[in-house]
This record gives C-alpha cells, structure tokens and sequence, in this order.
C-alpha cells in the first residue's frame, strides 16, 4: 500500500523531536546564565568612559576599601568590593587585559585573580594606587 510508508516516516520525525527536545530544552537551561553574562558585558561596554575616568574611579574606590575600619558592615564592604571588581573589568576591557573576576568564585581564588588583575593592570601603566 502506497500510504504505509508515510506513517514510519511520521514516527520517526515525532521519535526525532521527543529526543531532541529536552536535549536542546537542557542545553539552552545551561547556556542561559553564560548568555546573560554575556549581554551585561556587552551593554556595559557600550559606556565607554575614558581611561582616566576609570582610573581615578578606581583609585576613590580602593581608597574607600582600605579606609573601613573593623565596625564596617560586611553589606558595605562587599558592595564596594563588587564596584571595585565592576571597575577593574572595563579597565581590563579598556586596555586589552585578559581577566577571570567574572568568572571565579568568592572567597580567596576571587581575591588571587583580584591582586592580579591589579598587578597586570599596573603593568600595562595604569596608576591604581
């Protein structure tokens, strides 16, 4: 019979789509916090502000990180931390050096990456302290 082949064929697209779907279903899951960090990055680098600018941001901020004192609260602390890491990456996007603080964990592999992009950026002439 002529229409017998058409239904394998309509299994095997409905078999393809059940098997694929979750797959993709799960990849897009996993991808979609790269995907978002992505899209931060690419609307922060819109802002491109003079290197100086940056610079001189940078430096009021780790001055106000070293002047806190043993009271400060740690909610303070950690918001200045984050700005400071905010402005250590467009100084690393502004000058070309490679950087991880987006992407290492808090604690001290965060504060490691932290001291070197500081060194490296140091490196390529900016003034941070």
């Amino acid at each position: 019979m002529p229409g017998d082949d058409a239904v394998p064929v309509t299994n095997m697209l409905l078999y393809l789509v059940i098997a694929t779907v979750p797959t993709a279903a799960c990849w897009a899951v996993l991808r979609l916090p790269r995907l978002i960090r992505r899209f931060r990055r690419s609307r922060a680098t819109a802002t491109n502000l003079p290197i100086e600018r940056i610079a001189a941001d940078l430096r009021r901020v780790h001055r106000v990180l070293t002047a806190y004192g043993p009271g400060t609260p740690m909610v303070r602390r950690m918001g200045t931390l984050q700005a400071y890491d905010a402005l250590l990456m467009q100084a690393c996007r502004a000058v070309d050096v490679p950087h991880r603080l987006d992407a290492v964990g808090l604690g001290t592999p965060l504060e490691i990456e932290r001291l070197r992009v500081e060194q490296s950026l140091m490196s390529a002439g900016l003034v941070i302290r």
